[in-house]
């Protein structure tokens, strides 16, 4: 708990400090660009580093702080970030003027790919955007995100235990389509693993030329080469090489884990793979 709270006021004093920065650049958010494109996730799938890689990129500018979390509310259940406007938005990024040489700018807000407001949203808004779909083998995933709300003090049940009552803790959520509460942020494990039904969600409103999926794995195992696919979907230089590939956002409290879990998982998300493998055309062996 004391390193929780640790955590809490430099990031209270980082968020406050971003508001003051945010209501200055509003003024100016005529003046600003829109992305070119989003991250949109998923969570836990290496978003954090992909957004730091590209970070890097002399023609790549990122928003001023990572997770903007416009068109999904963002993550405070008490304050709806998309009802703060375009110009609120806009803030986030650099002013017309600066962005000469082809220069492209881009977010990551990995909530986005779950929330089911987030596609027609930032169609509505931002109709030509391309997204980047990062995914992650959906069991691992889903451990990973069951520890990070361990780390943060969000989760109190075992982890079998919060697996298997997903579907309960998240039925009122749905049937109220309450998408800003935080059973839906924090405790949609098993949700957040299916893939295909998010990515159709965006295919309700993109072509699927506007859609690169990436397998997560490939990133940290190939990173050259996935760079390369980034950099030519997004339309620049696709010879640059960046310097540090460091991880970013690796979480450190993992405990051992029963194999009755992964026993539990492979089986949850077997036809749910195979339903993306069918929808993008690339099976990923998961």
């Amino acid at each position: 708990m004391k390193t929780f709270v640790k955590k809490m006021i430099p990031n209270r004093v980082k968020a406050f400090r971003l508001e003051i920065i945010l209501k200055y650049k509003q003024r100016t958010g005529a003046n600003r660009v829109f992305p070119d494109f989003i991250i949109i996730g998923a969570q836990k799938s290496g978003t954090t580093s992909l957004y730091s890689y590209l970070s890097q990129h002399p023609q790549l500018v990122p928003s001023i702080n990572k997770e903007v979390h416009f068109f999904d509310g963002g993550l405070n259940p008490n304050v709806d970030t998309f009802d703060k406007g375009e110009a609120w938005y806009r803030a986030h990024f650099p002013l017309n003027r600066n962005m000469s040489n082809n220069k492209k700018a881009f977010e990551s807000s990995p909530l986005y790919i779950f929330n089911p407001f987030a596609p027609q949203r930032i169609s509505k808004l931002i109709p030509e955007v391309k997204l980047i779909a990062i995914l992650r083998n959906p069991v691992e995933r889903t451990i990973s995100h069951y520890f990070h709300e361990k780390r943060n003090d969000r989760e109190s049940l075992p982890i079998m235990e919060a697996l298997q009552s997903e579907e309960e803790r998240m039925r009122p959520v749905f049937n109220e389509q309450d998408y800003k509460n935080n059973i839906f942020i924090h405790h949609s494990y098993k949700n957040r693993g299916l893939y295909h039904k998010q990515i159709k969600r965006y295919l309700n409103y993109f072509p699927m030329s506007n859609i690169l999926v990436i397998n997560s794995e490939t990133l940290f195992t190939q990173p050259h080469d996935t760079l390369r696919r980034v950099y030519q979907f997004v339309g620049v230089d696709s010879e640059f090489i960046i310097n540090n590939l460091t991880p970013r956002n690796v979480g450190s409290n993992r405990n051992a884990i029963d194999p009755n879990v992964y026993e539990y998982l492979e089986e949850y998300f077997r036809s749910h793979n195979q339903e993306l493998y069918k929808l993008i055309g690339e099976n990923y062996g998961w």
